[in-house]
């Protein structure tokens, strides 16, 4: 089993930036895909990022130029660098695990989740 623990959400003004960890325990693997997710309330589940076992990264077209997605295998941890925020960030983040080599969209492929730490951005 795989714990994933996330913090680093908080209260910020448009334009403010965050830094939100994920520590991983338990069997993760620096060769499985990892993800931020994203659920504003209301919302489905959104992917906002993923990076692969070689470092690859993928980012929703909302926030390219923004938000960084890095992970530090040494410390089991993943990182998302958030800046240049917008209220439109607003929204509960989550870290997840996919169990394999390649990274997908959709949320129901990822195998573990974080409990989430919420993001709000006032204008």
């Amino acid at each position: 089993q795989v714990q994933l623990v996330e913090s680093g959400g908080g209260s910020v003004q448009a334009g403010g930036s965050l830094r939100l960890s994920c520590a991983a325990s338990g069997y993760t693997s620096s060769q499985h895909c990892m993800a931020w997710f994203r659920q504003g309330s209301g919302k489905g589940r959104e992917a906002v990022a993923t990076i692969n076992r070689d470092y690859d990264t993928w980012y929703t077209d909302s926030v390219k130029g923004r938000f960084t997605i890095s992970r530090d295998n040494a410390k089991n941890t993943l990182y998302l660098q958030m800046n240049n925020l917008k209220p439109e960030d607003t929204s509960m983040y989550y870290c997840a695990e996919h169990v394999g080599y390649y990274c997908v969209l959709q949320s129901t492929n990822y195998n573990y989740w974080g409990q989430g730490t919420q993001v709000s951005v006032s204008s």
